[in-house]
């Protein structure tokens, strides 16, 4: 008997995703708005990806069990 298949948490999937590595990843925060009063430096640094904390990843592993990417 086959098992009931799992959902993926549509809010999470859009806000993380499952690396290479297997680690989870998203994006920083502080982009949204009032860009114009950051640095440059600061804009830059918030490019890209980065790791979410050790302690957080098993809670967003169970609303991603498909390892949205």
């Amino acid at each position: 008997m086959a098992r009931t298949k799992l959902k993926t948490h549509r809010g999470a999937a859009k806000r993380f995703r499952i690396s290479g590595t297997g680690k989870v990843v998203s994006t920083p925060t502080g982009r949204r708005h009032l860009m114009t009063d950051k640095r440059r430096n600061r804009k830059r640094s918030l490019r890209g990806n980065e790791p979410i904390s050790a302690a957080d990843q098993p809670a967003i592993r169970r609303l991603l069990p498909y390892g949205v990417r």
